[in-house]
């Protein structure tokens, strides 16, 4: 186990995840922010490569799990991320529909914060968020973040206007 809250439990995704996974990565509305939902191939690859992240940097995109039933509910962890002229390292996540407006954004995000300051001795995190995506914007202000700039970012489907947030420790 990586990180532990009050309801919920960061782990490193495993290969039995897939499905889990695929269920979330592939639902429309939890994917608006990408603007295409992933086909298998692209689950398997994101697997993959968090995965690799867990091993050749410690940290990725963790399986999160309600503490109390073990039940994959999303993923959240620290990755580093392009922004249109640096590499940062971003607190990201996804959450299945069903959980949503929760607070298990604002529960998982404060806990990786404090990780990523205290445990791994980052002095600043970033989180890097599409500019229509007001529910993880009202996460990172409660985190405590500021937006630092607004930028492009390329996709699918064209370039996408995205905010940069950050809080220093």
């Amino acid at each position: 186990m990586i990180l532990e809250t009050e309801y919920l439990c960061l782990k490193e995704m495993r290969q039995d995840d897939f499905d889990d996974l695929k269920m979330m990565l592939q639902d429309p509305d939890v994917m608006y922010a990408y603007e295409h939902n992933f086909s298998d191939a692209d689950v398997q690859s994101w697997l993959d490569k968090n995965i690799k992240r867990y091993n050749d940097f410690g940290c990725g995109l963790w399986g999160m799990y309600l503490k109390e039933t073990d039940e994959f509910i999303g993923n959240a962890g620290l990755s580093m991320q392009d922004t249109d002229v640096e590499q940062v390292i971003e607190i990201g996540y996804l959450l299945k529909k069903e959980f949503w407006h929760k607070g298990y954004a604002s529960e998982i995000t404060k806990s990786i914060k404090e990780y990523a300051f205290n445990e791994l001795g980052l002095s600043k995190v970033y989180s890097i968020i599409k500019h229509d995506n007001i529910a993880s914007q009202k996460v990172a202000k409660k985190l405590g973040m500021i937006k630092e700039k607004e930028f492009m970012t390329k996709y699918y489907n064209g370039d996408m206007l995205h905010y940069l947030y950050s809080i220093s420790k």
